[in-house]
């Protein structure tokens, strides 16, 4: 959700309804942990961090707190990172919070370092990465209405884990658990506010692949003879017209290095005493290496070519005017940072006197005087693109090690994610493992109790048949099977498709009216030999 405080209403239920829960009978070194998903550029989590922060303040508490603070836009969590944001924010943001928690900065505002550090932004995908956990308060507002049915399904049982037993969960106006009642008990209706219940948690973990993509298309046709021919003449051309009257320079890689050089650059580098380097630094001649460097440093971080002339050079005992030209080069992406660094040569003495008019030669002292200053003033320029480098190297360690924290939270969580699952998978394996044993012991008395019958059956001197609802033969004693004119095959036969010794036109139908009324039925009848 962008905007600060926005529904200010629901600020105002989290102070008195959710806050107060949480902080009960918590010891002091439990941090409070904060999960806003869905955080865009920032607005929604310094918001909470800000009203948390009043609150303890209020009620003279010292908890720690932690807000982790995700969204799925890279550029949503750089905006969210920096904290900085327009002036549009002050019919948001009272005076009274303008002043404790923001700095005025020539763009507007920026978030104070005090609210900053409690906050850590990341990028996370809801529905595919692992949620945080053990968090007391998640903030989803306004996201759930842009998802689906099925990965609401999915991310309201995710907040359902993620939560502890006493967590509570903020929806927006027009969101709410629908049929996951189950799951939380509405506290605020109107503010979409609710508790986390004592069931258990329906984590789906999935490992989804990672989507590499793949160069589309044909590999391209080998060009034909006569194109290469073409191609190799272009390039000698190339290379002739370039040596020629192209710039002496070199090629150098990010850690300056020379990868190419290009016409005559003795003039200006010389290898240096000791090992063998191609390091552009240590082979510049004295008085190139501090101006080399600071247009290098101010090319790459402004990404744009820097020229620098005027540099006295002491070259072959004789005293040269150069010019130097960095140009960033731009390859592709994962390609690495080059640069292309031009030396150039000023005009010839008698040219510049015909251009210049000097009203005296400068004394040895004077000259000694400017050529200090020349060098103070590079060093001094040399030191603020060091200072603004580092400055910005602190920025980047600083959103590398607040996506490490995310992601060891991750790590975390999934690692508890699967303790529960081997726990109940041992459960399982218990209750299965009892199942069994209790299986066994039925076939053993059913074992038992089926040969206790068999031998019942086959002692009795009375002609007997099981039939069953089908009337089908099941079972029959040894008398039966004379009686009735029964062999073993006939086990599982209708008993009407059977001509029986003794003569019962009605049988079927008798046998039937037993089997409804559950009543018994005597008859007398007549074998074959009467």
């Amino acid at each position: 959700m962008t905007g600060f405080f926005r529904e200010a209403e629901a600020f105002e239920a989290l102070t008195t309804i959710v806050f107060p829960s949480i902080v009960k009978g918590r010891s002091p070194g439990d941090a409070i942990r904060v999960w806003v998903a869905g955080c865009s550029t920032g607005e929604e989590a310094y918001s909470i961090a800000i009203c948390l922060m009043e609150f303890l303040s209020s009620s003279r508490h010292d908890q720690p707190v932690q807000i982790f603070a995700t969204d799925v836009s890279d550029a949503a969590i750089e905006t969210a990172r920096a904290g900085t944001y327009s002036e549009n924010i002050t019919p948001d943001v009272s005076p009274e919070r303008l002043r404790r928690f923001f700095s005025k900065v020539d763009r507007g505002y920026q978030i104070s370092k005090q609210v900053r550090d409690i906050c850590i932004f990341a990028r996370q995908d809801l529905t595919r990465d692992p949620p945080f956990s053990r968090l007391d308060l998640i903030s989803c507002r306004n996201v759930l209405i842009y998802l689906g049915p099925v990965l609401q399904k999915r991310v309201i049982p995710i907040f359902h884990y993620a939560l502890k037993p006493t967590g509570f969960l903020l929806l927006g106006k027009s969101e709410a658990v629908g049929s996951f009642s189950d799951m939380f008990a509405a506290l605020d209706r109107k503010h979409r506010i609710y508790a986390k219940k004592a069931t258990p948690s329906l984590l789906r973990t999935d490992f989804v692949p990672i989507d590499l993509a793949t160069a589309g298309g044909a590999a391209a046709l080998p060009a034909t003879a006569t194109a290469r021919d073409d191609l190799e003449v272009q390039r000698e051309a190339d290379r002739i017209v370039l040596a020629k009257y192209a710039p002496a320079g070199v090629l150098v890689n990010e850690n300056l290095d020379i990868v190419h050089f290009r016409g005559r650059t003795g003039a200006y580098l010389e290898p240096g005493s000791g090992q063998p380097s191609l390091n552009l630094m240590r082979m510049a001649r004295q008085g190139l290496s501090l101006e080399l460097r600071t247009a290098i440093q101010k090319a790459r971080r402004k990404g744009e070519p820097v020229r620098k002339e005027g540099i006295q050079l002491d070259s072959s005992g004789r005293n040269r005017i150069v010019s130097i030209e960095v140009i960033p080069l731009k390859v592709r992406t994962g390609g690495g940072r080059y640069h292309i660094v031009n030396f150039e040569e000023a005009a010839s003495a008698p040219e510049r006197k015909a251009a210049v008019i000097r009203p005296a030669k400068l004394r040895a002292p004077d000259r000694e005087i400017e050529r200090l200053k020349k060098e103070l003033e590079a060093t001094k320029e040399y030191l603020q693109s060091i200072i603004e480098e580092q400055n910005a190297t602190n920025e980047e360690l600083k959103s590398a090690n607040e996506e490490i924290l995310s992601s060891n939270e991750e790590l975390s969580s999934t690692n508890e994610e699967l303790e529960t699952a081997k726990e109940e998978l041992q459960a399982t394996n218990e209750e299965l493992t009892t199942v069994n044993e209790e299986l066994q012991n039925r076939n053993l008395e059913l074992s038992q109790l089926n040969n206790d019958l068999n031998n019942v059956l086959a002692s009795a001197n009375i002609p007997i048949v099981f039939l069953g609802p089908d009337l089908r033969v099941r079972r029959c004693t040894p008398m039966a099977e004379k009686a009735l004119n029964l062999i073993p095959s006939d086990i599982g036969r209708r008993i009407t498709d059977i001509k029986p010794n003794i003569h019962v036109p009605d049988l079927e139908k008798m046998v039937l009216d037993v089997i409804e009324t559950v009543s018994l039925r005597e008859r007398q009848v007549q074998d074959s030999e009467a």
